[in-house]
């Protein structure tokens, strides 16, 4: 007998929204109902996302100490998004569990595109593509949070920045991400308010995720 088919959710938004707290509420939520569920995220923690998480953070950096281009992240985010999907997304989705990633390839059309500067349109189209063979998802929520206070946030932290954590490519990875439907037109994409608490936000979310594929 054919296992139900497995549900794929991810979450999305600029650094600081909570798409990492807010996977690890609905996933638990989801357990709660004994629901089988996998939360997990990119750069995931395969080979190649252990390389991209050391990119990110400085760690690892090219000739003259400056970070990789856009179009050379880009690469690196589809391989190991390639990666992540045959070993750990696919599987499970197989077997008829919910997978709930924190961020998948509209993260790519977010960040490489906006790096990209004027070249953005076209990086936007050169990324869909080189993503094409991977899995889609059955649902992405966006988490809308003001810049300004996804800024305090990351700054309470107390952190070292990471790449693309300078608030100005943050407010254009906002707005980016308000039209992403646009940038993804056969994907289901929500847009959520994520000001208030965690309790708050995850009510929205989990609105979102009933509506898609009821209670």
């Amino acid at each position: 007998m054919a296992s139900k088919p497995g549900r794929f959710v991810v979450l999305e938004g600029i650094d600081g929204a909570g798409t990492t707290t807010q996977v690890a509420r609905l996933a638990d939520r989801l357990r709660a109902q004994r629901v089988p569920v996998r939360a997990t995220r990119e750069p995931s923690d395969g080979p190649v996302g252990t390389v991209v998480r050391q990119v990110l953070t400085g760690r690892i950096v090219v000739p003259g100490g400056r970070a990789p281009g856009w179009a050379t992240m880009a690469l690196l985010f589809a391989a190991d998004r390639m990666d992540h999907v045959e070993s750990e997304i696919e599987p499970f989705l197989a077997a008829g569990g919910v997978v709930v990633s924190d961020r998948y390839d509209a993260s790519s059309l977010a960040y490489q595109s906006v790096s990209s500067g004027a070249e953005a349109k076209e990086a936007v189209e050169w990324i869909r593509t080189l993503n094409r063979y991977v899995r889609r998802p059955d649902l992405t929520i966006v988490l809308d949070l003001s810049p300004d206070i996804a800024a305090e946030r990351r700054s309470a932290r107390g952190e070292a920045a990471q790449l693309y954590e300078q608030n100005e490519v943050q407010r254009a990875l906002a707005a980016f991400y308000r039209d992403l439907a646009r940038h993804m037109p056969t994907d289901r994409v929500v847009v959520v308010e994520a000001t208030g608490g965690i309790e708050q936000v995850h009510a929205r979310v989990w609105a979102a995720y009933e509506s898609a594929f009821g209670a």
